[in-house]
């Protein structure tokens, strides 16, 4: 069981520390699951099921396929809190036509989506709009889609958690996909990128303009 959980753990391009946070468990808890010294319970089970798409024969077994959807099609990152919806239609922005998150945030209500985005069981999201460049990588890459809930005050954040964010550099907007870690440094917040080639950035909180959690991601393939 503990090959298998770690697998899972790596085809989703999580961290140890991600995954432990996703099943409401310590990291030294699910480093010892991983290396069979403490067994997976109900509870874990069930998260992996319900919450990450795992495929429940698969997990008992290790014969069939790992998630029940291809987990590079569609990955959902689920707070415990969270209530899914049945079906709702998730509009899909231009960044370009709405000329940034900021306006997009602060008048969503008169800014035309380019398309709707139809799927179900996922958390009420506000929005959806493509990402660029590859600071997630491999979990998204540019060309994805980020669907996303607003968060109006950065106090209601949960370290280490992803987020869509608009920083203020030089009176230009970059919106970039990030986790958000406590910093050492007062009145900063730390930006860490999925991809081992991005470095951590300490950013003022005060140079944040817009805030949104990332729910779900879909993965853009290109068949040619």
């Amino acid at each position: 069981m503990g090959d298998r959980l770690r697998l899972i753990r790596k085809e989703l391009g999580f961290t140890q520390e991600m995954l432990a946070s996703k099943m409401g468990i310590g990291k030294s808890a699910l480093s010892m699951i991983e290396t069979g010294r403490a067994a997976l319970s109900e509870r874990n089970k069930n998260i992996l099921i319900q919450e990450l798409n795992v495929n429940p024969d698969w997990l008992e077994t290790g014969k069939g396929e790992i998630f029940n959807a291809p987990p590079e099609m569609t990955n959902t990152f689920l707070h415990r809190t969270d209530h899914t919806v049945p079906l709702q239609s998730v509009p899909l922005y231009s960044i370009e036509g709405t000329a940034g998150l900021v306006p997009l945030f602060l008048d969503r209500d008169n800014q035309r989506p380019v398309d709707y985005i139809h799927i179900p069981n996922l958390p009420k999201c506000d929005g959806a709009i493509y990402i660029v460049g590859d600071s997630m990588y491999p979990l998204l890459k540019s060309g994805d889609i980020v669907l996303y809930k607003q968060v109006n005050d950065i106090e209601n954040i949960f370290w280490g958690d992803m987020y869509l964010l608009s920083i203020d550099i030089d009176g230009e907007e970059y919106i970039t996909v990030k986790y958000i870690q406590k910093s050492d440094k007062p009145g900063c917040v730390k930006l860490v990128s999925q991809n081992p080639h991005h470095a951590d950035k300490d950013v003022e909180v005060s140079r944040i303009r817009a805030l949104a959690f990332v729910k779900a991601s879909i993965r853009m393939n290109s068949i040619k």
